[in-house]
């Protein structure tokens, strides 16, 4: 699940991403990039599936097969962008997570989303996920927390 801070939440802003966001297709995914102004720059991201892409078993593993490739490159991303992936293939045309990163990563090249190498190099599609969603803020300690008797 995508952390709630990174989450294109309110319907307006969805819509206004859909509308006046660039696209970027390439296969089963389109997605539209749309600056934003948020105070510290930091993207957000949706994914969206229609009922042209099946019945809801297979739109729920569509957009997850889609937020898992995406968590893998949300830290290799330039901040600053409203993201909305739109799935518009079904399960055999995106049957996995790997057809899923090399999509998302020829969409990334083609918007030029990638930002400066930050000691790791982009993953390949194929390779292991390993970046997580941290929130912009750091959750308490288990150390800091006071015991309560």
């Amino acid at each position: 699940m995508i952390a709630r801070s990174y989450r294109l939440r309110e319907e307006g802003d969805v819509r206004r991403v859909r509308s006046r966001g660039k696209a970027f297709a390439h296969g089963p995914l389109v997605a539209r990039v749309l600056p934003n102004t948020l105070e510290p720059a930091q993207n957000r991201y949706t994914v969206i599936a229609g009922k042209k892409c099946g019945k809801a078993v297979q739109r729920n593993r569509l957009k997850r097969l889609t937020r898992e490739a995406l968590r893998g490159f949300h830290p290799h991303l330039k901040p600053g962008h409203d993201i909305a992936i739109i799935v518009r293939g079904d399960l055999t045309e995106l049957p996995s997570l790997t057809e899923a990163q090399a999509t998302l990563q020829r969409i990334f090249t083609k918007a030029a989303l990638f930002g400066p190498a930050n000691g790791t190099p982009v993953p390949a599609p194929g390779d292991a996920v390993v970046s997580g969603w941290r929130p912009l803020t750091a959750p308490p300690e288990l150390g800091d927390r006071e015991e309560s008797s």
